[in-house]
């Protein structure tokens, strides 16, 4: 028997006014709500029915994360389920508009005055726009989630933890026509601990000699004794790795990035540490993802020239606390070379990655995701696979609240020109080793892994033994000896 219609005329005009505005914010506060009190009880059952389901997902995903929070992103970070979700959204936009639409002619808007009726007219319409536009707006950010993830993070290999830790390769080159990675402006090896998130980045100076390769590749065969100037020119040195091995692609056939390749070899050999992933950072558009962020906050002990080498001195990042850089400063700060030395230079870089570790908070990144989306792909290749996105968020999650620590292979401790790589090796592991110790002690004592890692690269071909030497450095070693080159904090503090 079909549904007779109410008849509102017996009501008086508030009573309809009140009715009217009540049909529309049911509407917003449960869908479907106002076809079951007053339309078609079916269509309000389907909606209730869908917002059920709905509900229950997430609160299954919200108890999934509580116990499993890597596996959750992982989920909700595939291309395949980010597509899901935004036509989800756009489809739920389109049916909550159609249930406000109904709700407003529920209220049978012509029975009511003209001021009533233009007012159910006003808020019907206003929640139309916001909460369709906000659902449509979300769906664009799933969708550049999607496109981020698709364009940065590929199908590559999936490397797992070598004793407890992940070592991630970050490279950071300038760009140019053909530039970006050539040579290398920056390596640092962040060594992260696999059940913590707690990091060690270890950083290599781009001036150092004789690096070796561990034994039975390309290029420990190419180079015995080592990487080495008297083989391959004046500049032979850690930084130029990434140049030879892509102008001799012949050695690697059919690698598309032997640059990395070689350049991941010898950090290997270098530091002793399997090299899980690495990436690759335009330190130009770095500029414009930490605009996008909102810039970074540091301590400064040292003034920063701006400009200098080739160009004149435009100005000075002055010292000071609690000093805020855009991208434009920050970049200066971590790649400026006037008036000091390679290794100011290095720990300066150390403070600007700690920066944006520790600062960038998930607001921030919810805030102002589609501009930090835009910049990421301008910025960062990896071999980072999709599948490990959800890992390394949620490592990266558990580091913000630990202390970053650190280990630079830099005079006068290491004698870039002529290096001891056991030496290196060794304090390596030392500074692995303290870390470690750190969560064993916050665990009571009866953490499982050991307290320093071992090797878990092949052993170089040449130059684990050797003292310093006091020979001259090759031609673009830096003129100005470094002291202090963990002291990280007179320099700067993130």
């Amino acid at each position: 028997m079909p549904q007779e219609k109410p008849d509102l005329r017996s009501l008086s005009e508030p009573v309809r006014f009140k009715r009217a505005l009540t049909l529309v914010l049911m509407t917003l506060v449960l869908p479907g709500s106002a076809q079951i009190v007053a339309g078609s009880k079916r269509a309000g059952r389907y909606a209730w029915r869908i917002v059920a389901g709905l509900v229950a997902i997430a609160v299954f995903l919200i108890l999934l994360g509580l116990v499993w929070r890597s596996g959750t992103i992982n989920l909700l970070a595939r291309p395949g389920t980010l597509r899901t979700v935004q036509v989800l959204l756009i489809v739920l936009a389109i049916g909550w508009a159609a249930l406000f639409v109904d709700a407003y002619r529920l209220g049978q808007p012509l029975t009511l005055e003209r001021n009533h009726r233009l007012a159910t007219s006003i808020l019907d319409g206003v929640m139309v726009l916001v909460v369709a536009g906000a659902l449509i707006y979300a769906s664009t950010i799933v969708n550049t989630q999607r496109d981020l993830v698709a364009s940065i993070f590929g199908n590559g290999q999936k490397s797992k933890a070598e004793h407890g830790r992940y070592n991630v390769l970050l490279l950071g080159g300038d760009s140019g026509a053909d530039r970006i990675g050539t040579r290398p402006d920056s390596i640092t090896l962040a060594s992260i601990d696999a059940d913590t998130g707690r990091t060690v980045l270890i950083g290599l100076p781009r001036n150092l000699a004789k690096v070796p390769f561990p034994a039975g590749t390309a290029m420990a065969k190419q180079f015995p004794d080592g990487f080495q100037w008297n083989n391959c020119g004046a500049e032979c040195l850690i930084n130029a790795i990434y140049t030879y091995a892509s102008n001799h692609k012949d050695l690697f056939p059919g690698d598309p990035n032997p640059g990395v390749t070689a350049t991941r070899q010898a950090v290997q050999a270098v530091t002793g540490l399997k090299v899980n992933y690495f990436v690759l950072i335009d330190l130009a558009g770095f500029r414009n993802l930490l605009d996008a962020v909102g810039g970074i906050t540091l301590d400064i002990g040292k003034r920063v020239p701006i400009g200098g080498g080739s160009s004149p001195i435009k100005g000075y990042i002055e010292a000071g606390k609690d000093r805020h850089l855009d991208g434009y400063h920050a970049l200066w700060f971590a790649r400026s070379r006037a008036e000091s030395s390679d290794y100011e230079r290095m720990a300066r870089q150390k403070c600007v990655m700690s920066a944006m570790l520790n600062q960038l908070s998930p607001q921030t990144v919810l805030t102002k995701f589609q501009g930090i989306a835009k910049a990421s792909k301008q910025v960062v290749q990896t071999d980072i696979p999709a599948g490990e996105l959800g890992t390394f968020t949620d490592l990266a999650l558990d580091a913000k609240k630990l202390p970053v620590s650190s280990f630079s292979a830099v005079p006068p401790l290491i004698h870039t020109g002529d290096p001891d790589f056991e030496l290196i090796r060794t304090k390596v592991a030392e500074a692995i080793g303290k870390s470690e110790a750190l969560d064993k002690a916050g665990s009571g004592g009866d953490g499982k892994k050991p307290s320093t890692p071992s090797s878990s690269t092949s052993k170089p071909t040449t130059g684990t033994t050797k003292k310093p030497s006091k020979t001259s450095s090759p031609s673009n070693s830096p003129t100005k000896p470094a002291t202090g080159v963990d002291d990280v904090a007179s320099i700067c503090k993130a």
